[in-house]
């Protein structure tokens, strides 16, 4: 049995500094591990005491009658470590240890931290700084927080990993009193050995689990959270993620425009939406979507039918789908005649107000049944009203009679105050929210694909040479993985920049060329529509107004395209992702942008394009001729392979701008960044 098998699913349990007080934190693991019906052993350590709850107790760890599968300590920062070398010595598997005071509180705390981690040898940590963890499907609990007390704890499919403790039991508690069933709940703490990627990793292959969600502050082993995000995609298990630090204020410090519009949550969120991990911007959703996806019913999309008997609720859940992404489509004729013979009424619009025929349950049955039959719709939502508090069954039982002849989902928005009704949905299958923004958001994580992620390819040795690279090279760079740039030539002297101008056009661009100017217009560095006999003159002018310049480009001056930024940029921690967006000198003001990990698939680099308000521009904006659009998906497609094959060589690269031109002429890169390790 492995570290983490021992911790989930043990058959012993020491309790070590176990309080004879199971009202205090000292004295609630043992407590509940006796009242929520542990079936193994638990063998409580205190010195002072002979007995705690029944059981028998021990002085020390050395008179335990077998090394335990996993010990929870209980003991103070001054003890913690020789406990645990007890713990260790005796065989134990894993161990908690709940106390905070450690790599939380700063550079001390961090060596104490280190210290508790050596004192465990082989045997594994969880925590410090802990809950611990609660595993409803064995009835296995871990743990002294006060969530606990709840007498009814139901199992189910979902599974949470959190690193805060304190919001593991408000998971637990709120889930509890909603009536959402869990299978196992592990607090990470402080992470000082065992980390929120391996226990995502280990319930993967948990047949208790269905959907993983997760409360994170941070990801410390992006790699193995990569990992294992991406085997559970692989084995269809969805993982939702709550992740806090959603500032801009955390933006990378970057030279190119890339790095100031991209932004460290940014990079999160295209991190996490490379691996199909879906991430909630509310953190009641992390709950009630998770709960929903734990259930064993997806849509086919986001064409939502809303049943209800008071309008004002309807017409807020329209709302909340609709800025969501959904559609609510009319009844289709053959669905309006079935309800209207229902209600004796003719009926049409979508949400289907059925207030003025009365809440009956045939009739909500009838009317279920005929939006579920229907081809219009993916799902349905069903308005539990203020009527449903006298009869708090009726709403409920029609539902589940009437989707039992259907698999697609059906979800309940709870109008009034009733806690209960809702707990209730939920307790039978329904996925319920009292919010219309809850309602949205499980209907669009229901109708979410499953993730087609692109494969990973393996970075290529190139003999490059480290440092910014000037305009020239980056964009020789460029060219040898597929983007073309417009016509130019590098000159190191004024009078070689006018030799240079012969055959380049009418109208030319005169650029200074250094390696440490990544934005040359800001300060003077670039002259525009210079005609090809004034070459020369421009480009002394240039070359003394900025002495550090190496030399300068002369290029054709591209007219007609539509101008795009295109750009790399690599966090340490995350990844690299590629950013596209509408370019040129104002594109950080405009900021329209659309960011993706790598690796890229084909049809994401398209979504990209189409996500874009700078797409109307592509497609011909009043009379304007459509751009090349999909030379522009291969160009986003050959960015993102370069940025494949260089790997953690690549710091950043940029385009911009990069002209479209009109359909069938492709792209031109008029200026290029690059910076490698």
């Amino acid at each position: 049995m492995s570290g983490l098998d021992a911790l989930l699913r043990p058959k012993s349990v020491a309790v070590v500094g176990a309080s004879t007080d199971l009202t205090k934190t000292g004295g609630r693991p043992v407590g509940y591990l006796v009242r929520h019906g542990f079936a193994g052993d638990v063998w409580p350590v205190n010195p002072r005491a002979t007995e705690i709850a029944g059981l028998r107790c021990f002085p020390d760890v050395a008179s335990l009658p077998g090394a335990p599968d996993v010990g929870i300590v209980l003991v103070g920062p001054d003890r913690a470590e020789q406990a645990l070398r007890d713990l260790a010595a005796k065989g134990c598997k894993a161990a908690i240890v709940l106390a905070g005071g450690y790599g939380e509180t700063g550079e001390d705390g961090a060596a104490k931290q280190a210290r508790l981690r050596a004192a465990c040898g082989t045997m594994r940590l969880l925590g410090p700084n802990t809950i611990g963890l609660v595993n409803l499907a064995d009835r296995i609990v871990l743990s002294a927080t006060g969530a606990l007390e709840f007498e009814d704890l139901p199992a189910g499919g979902l599974s949470v990993v959190s690193q805060s403790g304190g919001i593991l039991g408000a998971l637990l508690s709120r889930g509890a009193a909603a009536g959402i069933g869990f299978a196992r709940l592990v607090a990470t703490g402080n992470e000082g050995d065992i980390e929120a990627a391996e226990v995502l990793d280990h319930l993967v292959d948990d047949p208790a689990t269905r959907c993983i969600a997760l409360y994170l502050e941070g990801i410390r082993n992006p790699a193995a959270f990569r990992r294992a995000a991406r085997r559970a995609a692989a084995a269809g298990k969805p993982v939702v993620v709550f992740k806090v630090g959603r500032s801009e204020a955390g933006a990378l410090a970057a030279i190119s425009h890339t790095g100031a519009m991209a932004g460290a949550d940014r990079m999160y969120d295209a991190f996490f939406a490379s691996l199909g991990v879906i991430r909630v911007e509310r953190f009641a959703d992390l709950l009630e979507v998770s709960a929903a996806l734990a259930g064993d019913r997806r849509a086919a999309g986001f064409r939502v039918a809303v049943l209800t008997s008071t309008g004002g609720a309807g017409a807020l859940v329209a709302d909340a789908t609709g800025l969501a992404g959904g559609t609510l489509p009319p009844l289709d004729p053959p669905t309006a005649t079935r309800i209207g013979a229902l209600i004796g009424e003719a009926v049409a619009g979508n949400p289907v107000d059925v207030t003025l025929a009365g809440v009956r349950p045939d009739l909500f049955r009838g009317a279920i049944t005929a939006l579920l039959d229907s081809p219009s719709y993916d799902q349905l939502v069903v308005i539990v009203g203020s009527s449903a508090l006298a009869q708090p069954t009726l709403v409920a039982d029609a539902i589940l009679e009437a989707r039992a002849g259907s698999t697609k989902p059906v979800i309940a928005y709870v109008s009034p105050h009733a806690p209960h009704i809702a707990a209730g949905l939920n307790s039978r299958g329904v996925p319920a929210s009292t919010t219309p923004e809850g309602i949205a958001a499980i209907l669009s994580a229901l109708a979410r694909p499953a993730p087609a992620l692109a494969p990973e390819a393996p970075a290529e040795t190139l003999d490059l040479p480290a440092g910014p690279m000037d305009e020239a090279e980056a964009k020789r760079l460029f060219a040898r993985y597929g983007i073309t740039p417009v016509r130019e030539a590098v000159a190191r002297t004024a009078e070689a920049a006018q030799a240079a101008a012969a055959g380049l056009g009418d109208r030319l661009v005169v650029k200074i060329l250094a390696r440490d100017i990544a934005h040359k217009s800001d300060i003077g560095g670039v002259a525009l529509r210079v005609a090809p006999a004034d070459v020369g003159a421009t480009a002394a002018t240039l070359l003394a107004r900025i002495p550090q310049a190496e030399g300068v480009l002369v290029q054709e001056m591209v007219a007609g395209g539509v101008e795009m930024i295109l750009g790399l940029i690599r966090d340490p921690h995350l990844g690299t992702a590629v950013l596209l967006g509408a370019g040129g000198t104002a594109a950080e003001i405009f900021g329209d942008t659309a960011l993706r990990m790598l690796p890229l698939s084909p049809g994401e680099a398209a979504a990209m394009v189409r996500g874009l308000k700078a797409h109307r521009l592509l497609a011909g904006f009043r009379g304007a001729p459509p751009a090349d659009e999909a030379a522009l998906v291969d160009a986003v497609l050959a960015f993102a392979g370069m940025g494949e094959a260089l790997g953690d060589r690549l710091v950043e690269a940029e385009i911009n701008p990069l002209f479209v031109l009109p359909a069938g002429q492709g792209v031109r890169a008029a200026d290029g960044v690059a910076i490698l390790a």
